[in-house]
């Protein structure tokens, strides 16, 4: 992609990451923090798309309260491309907004490729060129295209991609989706040869918008009324729902492009085993930690110290005031723990009110 070229990125950037807590909160969310590398995760990916898609072409969809701080973390991005969702409306609002907006400012032709912003990502040239790849085939086939990883292990926790027919340009037919298995189908799928659902999209602006119209009475009304105006269509869609229900598995223009280059949704605290680098003993740490006979562990002391002596498989996230402590194996489960919690330790560093 040439930086002349009528295509745009879409960084979705909404949310909390609550299972990144206590470090991840309404203020200031997974997505700001710096959890693989030493910068946010909104501005790697930022970086990421910066060769083939310029600043003034890349849109930020998020939460209303977190324009500001977007604003300030990704300050080359011009400010009315930061676009605040007045409620959480789901993905499929979401990316129907997007494409309106690029729509009314470059025409139905535009190409837009979404991703998110909270991701790792091992091979930052292997993801461009995936990009490119997946545009190139929504402009060829007029179609709607999403990238499928080829998978690492039997994930239960992500979505599946059934490949079907191939298509020129390296794509292929979508054959069927299948959402969240059981292990021991994750794993036949793998063997099988499907593809986990990333959540990466590509398409002509106008054949997406005429596929909402068509299949998603969810958000259809609202596009055809609210057009105009981002706080009616959001207030006006009443079932948040993902654009993967809305639309992608109606429609038959569905194509898939196959992408390995090191994708992880980094979705939990001991998801950062997979992508952070670790010590001679399987550590995974950021921050000032001392460690002896301690294995596998996931490490995050923020102006603390940690010290671990004869333990494996541990998540130990120590700030200001507050420790966390729990099992790589029950990371996944933390939403259920927040959601336990009284409202001003869930927000609050160390549970101290604010003044």
């Amino acid at each position: 992609m040439t930086a002349g070229s009528r295509r745009w990125a879409v960084v979705l950037a909404g949310g909390v990451g609550s299972r990144f807590w206590p470090l991840s909160t309404e203020r200031r969310p997974k997505q700001l923090l710096p959890l693989v590398g030493t910068k946010p995760l909104l501005v790697e990916q930022l970086e990421r798309l910066r060769p083939i898609v310029p600043p003034a072409r890349t849109l930020i969809l998020t939460n209303a309260s977190l324009v500001s701080a977007i604003a300030r973390a990704a300050p080359k991005i011009p400010k009315k491309n930061i676009i605040a969702e007045p409620k959480p409306a789901g993905t499929a609002a979401a990316l129907t907004w997007a494409a309106n907006v690029i729509a009314r400012r470059d025409g139905v032709d535009a190409v837009m490729i979404s991703v998110h912003a909270d991701w790792a990502i091992g091979d930052a040239a292997g993801f461009r060129d995936t990009l490119s790849r997946a545009a190139d085939a929504a402009e060829q086939h007029r179609a709607l295209v999403t990238v499928g990883i080829v998978p690492t292990r039997a994930d239960p926790g992500l979505g599946y991609i059934g490949p079907g027919a191939h298509m020129t340009g390296g794509v292929r037919r979508v054959a069927r989706f299948e959402e969240k298995p059981s292990r021991e189908k994750a794993a036949d799928m793998k063997d099988r040869g499907y593809l986990w659902n990333s959540g990466i999209f590509a398409w002509r602006v106008g054949d997406f918008l005429a596929e909402v119209r068509e299949h998603s009475p969810e958000i259809a009304p609202a596009l055809e009324k609210h057009a105009s105006s981002a706080e009616r269509f959001f207030s006006s869609v009443k079932t948040p729902i993902a654009v993967d229900h809305a639309v992608l598995e109606r429609s038959r223009r569905v194509l898939v492009a196959p992408g390995d280059f090191g994708w992880d949704d980094v979705g939990t605290w001991g998801s950062l085993q997979r992508v952070r680098r670790r010590d001679a003993t399987g550590n995974a740490v950021s921050g000032t930690v001392h460690a002896l006979d301690a294995r596998n562990n996931v490490v995050h002391a923020e102006n603390q110290r940690v010290v671990l002596f004869g333990v494996e498989d541990l998540v130990v996230v120590a700030q200001e005031g507050l420790t966390l402590v729990t099992t790589v194996e029950r990371s996944p489960d933390l939403k259920k723990l927040v959601e336990s919690l009284p409202k001003s330790l869930r927000e609050d560093k160390g549970g101290r009110r604010k003044r």
